[in-house]
């Protein structure tokens, strides 16, 4: 037990201080991008500081499998390198037993991440958007999906419009029950209008079988209200512009996620993107712990054996390979060619089962 716990401190201390070491070369990436983006005459020093701590926890957590395949690295040649991973063998630990105090670290790692990390990246995605459209001084639009349907705003130079609908079609382009209400750039209401449906055509929504009241001071709303067949109402918004509206996955915690993809589902939209991130997350301890196995058996040989930078230049590509292809298997089952649980589970599967079988090849083979 004390060798375990051995190992298991000090694979931390390796990840702790390369995930420091990142953290400050991702600040400075991240400041740069923020200091590239935005005017700096019209936000300040401060304000530049707050946006890149905003946006640098969402991009730690992409890296983080690279970390622990670093920190893997680090360990195992620390260890060969001092012949302890010999004295280790000697006294009866096989490279896989050895091996079962690192992975049991990162798949601490791994939950922490998914249940702690993951809502605080989401919660410092969410800010910073809001942060990011406020010092944009552009037109904007966002969209929400609630119990009460889906609520839409988008922006243009003469005000604000709302949009309520009860349902819409999988692209959002095509709204039922839907109700618009303009605001003047004084923030009044000017005008509010009620349709059966809604589709978006460039440059405006076609509403059918709507009704019309418009606000102006001294007239009965009422009266003056208007039916129509067809009735257009101005819009810049385009279908990939509402599809985004949502945001990232990854701005929603997780623990949040499997009510918003029921919310998405009622709403009549697809909830395909946040159901395969829903599955990639749940997969992601298993991830590291693959991370971890693959780092290990090309670094557990000692180093009199020679050959040490091919064997990391080789460890670092098969992570990278998995790291990509994983990425990948998430792209086609968001667009729906692989199925949901295969676009998640089965690179980290596939990588563990191929780490396993290196290690034992070149360790106990």
């Amino acid at each position: 037990m004390t060798l375990y716990l051995y190992f298991a401190r000090r694979f931390a201390a390796s990840f702790l201080g390369l995930f420091l070491v990142f953290l400050l070369l991702s600040g400075l990436i991240e400041m740069i991008e923020v200091l590239r983006r935005f005017d700096s005459s019209d936000v300040g020093f401060f304000e530049i500081l707050r946006l890149t701590a905003l946006k640098l926890p969402k991009g730690l957590y992409q890296i983080l499998p690279l970390v622990v395949m670093l920190a893997t690295l680090f360990l195992f040649l620390s260890l060969a390198k001092s012949s302890e991973m010999v004295v280790a063998r000697a006294a009866g630990r096989s490279a896989l037993r050895s091996l079962l105090a690192p992975i049991a670290v990162a798949l601490i790692v791994g939950v922490l991440g998914v249940a702690v990390f993951n809502p605080i990246v989401a919660a410092t995605s969410k800010q910073y958007e809001v942060l990011a459209n406020k010092y944009s001084n552009g037109k904007s639009s966002i969209l929400s999906v609630s119990r009460e349907g889906l609520w839409l705003r988008q922006g243009s130079a003469d005000g604000q419009t709302v949009i309520r609908a009860d349902q819409a079609n999988l692209d959002g382009t095509e709204l039922y029950n839907v109700t618009f209400i303009g605001f003047a750039l004084d923030g009044l209401p000017s005008y509010r209008i009620e349709a059966k449906s809604a589709r978006l055509e460039t440059g405006a929504w076609v509403a059918t079988n709507a009704k019309e009241w418009r606000f102006e001071s001294g007239e009965n709303a009422e009266l003056t209200s208007k039916i129509s067949q067809e009735l257009m109402i101005p819009s810049d918004l385009t279908a990939d512009q509402i599809r985004d509206g949502f945001g990232a996955p990854s701005s929603i915690p997780i623990w949040e996620l499997p009510a918003f993809i029921k919310r998405l589902e009622r709403a009549g939209f697809s909830a395909r993107r946040h159901q395969v991130w829903l599955q990639t997350e749940l997969a992601q301890p298993l991830l590291l712990a693959t991370m971890v196995i693959i780092g290990a058996g090309f670094t557990m040989r000692h180093t009199r054996f020679g050959r040490t930078g091919v064997m990391i230049l080789f460890a670092v590509g098969l992570g990278f390979s998995i790291y990509f292809i994983r990425n990948l298997a998430q792209i086609l089952g968001e667009n729906g060619q692989i199925p949901i649980l295969l676009a998640a589970w089965a690179t980290p599967v596939a990588g563990l089962m191929l780490a396993l079988a290196i290690i034992l090849h070149m360790e106990d083979g």
